[in-house]
């Protein structure tokens, strides 16, 4: 392009270099292209890893809680209607000896 122009040896080396300057700003695009998928890859794995972690944590949370629920009471349990005691002609119960 500016050699064209200018018809110089000095002018051709300018184009060159401008030439190579754009290829390795467009490879250095490149790169740092797939360096930033790989980045965002990276950083969804780890998103990942941290819910993961985060609902291992609550688990044990969950574990540590003590039952809400009331618990069965250990032993035996009688279930029989309460006994009836004979009172006497007045209605108070009689004596024990």
């Amino acid at each position: 392009m500016l050699s064209s122009v200018l018809r110089c040896e000095r002018a051709v080396q300018v184009n060159i270099a401008i030439m190579r300057v754009f290829v390795r700003l467009r490879e250095m695009l490149a790169v740092h292209r797939e360096l930033a998928v790989k980045l965002e890859q990276l950083e969804g794995r780890i998103e990942a890893h941290d819910e993961q972690i985060q609902a291992v944590f609550e688990a044990i949370r969950q574990l540590m809680r003590p039952p809400e629920t009331e618990r069965k009471r250990i032993g035996f349990e009688i279930n029989e209607p309460a006994a009836r005691y004979k009172k006497g002609k007045s209605g108070v119960a009689p004596k024990q000896v």
